[in-house]
């Protein structure tokens, strides 16, 4: 994507998910789901986080997820690509973030789950095992040390932890991130 704040509208992440396929579906969480998608403007494939709104408190951990990735600059965060707030067909409120897609899946995948087809999941050797701890004690560094505002994450966890093509790790999820002075 090129630098520029990216909008996109609740019918563009609707036609990027197949209308919210559960074939599209990469994730389900506390606020919501997430599926996989491909914004056909920039052919990138991208996940999608939809906020189930009926949810007491969906509508605050939307915006706290958007305060807390809009100043976050590491290399070992999801980035955030942008976010929708609109109405969708049914006119009804619609919140989603648009993400970096994570290939590999999250690190919960790896640790817990046999066979996906693929390989063979739950086989980090030592080294993989060392360079994601390395991954993502630098991105809590980073959060607690180097942010302008310090960030406690507060739901640190295997299934918040997210694994590039090449194994990196990237933590996600900011639903309940406390500031510190």
């Amino acid at each position: 994507m090129d630098g520029r704040h990216l909008k996109v509208t609740y019918a563009e992440l609707f036609k990027a998910t197949n209308g919210f396929s559960s074939a599209n579906l990469i994730g389900t969480g506390s606020y919501g789901s997430v599926y996989e998608g491909i914004l056909s403007r920039h052919e990138n494939i991208v996940a999608v986080k939809v906020l189930n709104l009926h949810l007491r408190g969906a509508s605050k951990s939307f915006i706290a997820e958007c305060n807390a990735f809009r100043n976050i600059r590491h290399r070992n965060f999801v980035k955030i690509i942008t976010s929708c707030s609109s109405i969708d067909f049914g006119g009804n409120d619609f919140k989603a973030l648009v993400l970096e897609f994570m290939p590999n899946g999250s690190l919960e995948k790896w640790l817990h789950s046999k066979l996906d087809g693929q390989h063979q999941l739950g086989s980090l050797n030592f080294i993989k095992r060392l360079n994601i701890a390395i991954d993502i004690a630098s991105a809590l560094d980073y959060l607690h040390h180097h942010c302008h505002t310090p960030i406690a994450h507060c739901d640190l966890k295997p299934i918040n932890i997210f694994l590039d093509e090449d194994m990196n790790a990237h933590v996600g999820d900011f639903r309940h991130p406390v500031y510190s002075q």
